[in-house]
């Protein structure tokens, strides 16, 4: 069973959290919200989420691929946690998958894993992506590094990560259920 884990940071994007955990439970993954801090965690538009656990309690090994929403302050918080980047660290090194949308990336800058890598991100935070290869796609892969625009393309990022997690055929089985634009 693949086992993802999305970190969660108090004013995270809401959209781009629960599309990426829905899809990916869809698909089969095992799929664990983890809190940088304890109880419930209030999004950037005001909706709580309970996260499965604390980051602080998760075995990072046992994870295949490690997502992070973006939003506002949720993005800032997560870079501030230096248990997030020990984390983005550890999974690059060991060269599991690392998925990051709309302002997440600037999280894999501070932890620094985009050294010349081509990804993408929310146009506001473009100008703090530094020795990068920006593109405008809504969804790019670079390596084990996978990034994605806004939460319009929520979506689209998710089917993303069920393919590189899985295959085609697995993202084609849940997009039959869920109809989305591909």
């Amino acid at each position: 069973m693949k086992k993802v884990l999305v970190m969660l940071a108090p004013g995270f994007e809401e959209i781009e959290t629960v599309t990426v955990v829905d899809i990916l439970r869809r698909a089969g993954a095992r799929v664990t919200l983890a809190g940088t801090e304890d109880g419930t965690l209030q999004g950037s538009r005001g909706i709580d989420l309970v996260p499965d656990s604390r980051l602080d309690d998760v075995k990072i090994d046992e994870f295949d691929m490690v997502v992070l929403p973006g939003g506002q302050p949720g993005t800032s918080n997560l870079q501030k946690n230096e248990k997030v980047k020990d984390i983005l660290i550890k999974m690059n090194q060991a060269d599991k998958k690392i998925a990051a949308i709309c302002a997440a990336p600037v999280v894999l800058q501070s932890a620094g894993l985009l050294e010349s890598k081509t990804l993408t991100s929310h146009p506001s935070v473009q100008d703090e992506l530094k020795n990068v290869v920006y593109s405008k796609n809504r969804v790019m892969v670079d390596e084990n590094i996978i990034t994605s625009r806004s939460p319009g393309t929520a979506m689209e990022f998710s089917m993303k990560l069920v393919e590189i997690l899985f295959d085609t055929a697995r993202m084609e089985t849940v997009n039959k259920g869920v109809m989305a634009k591909l």
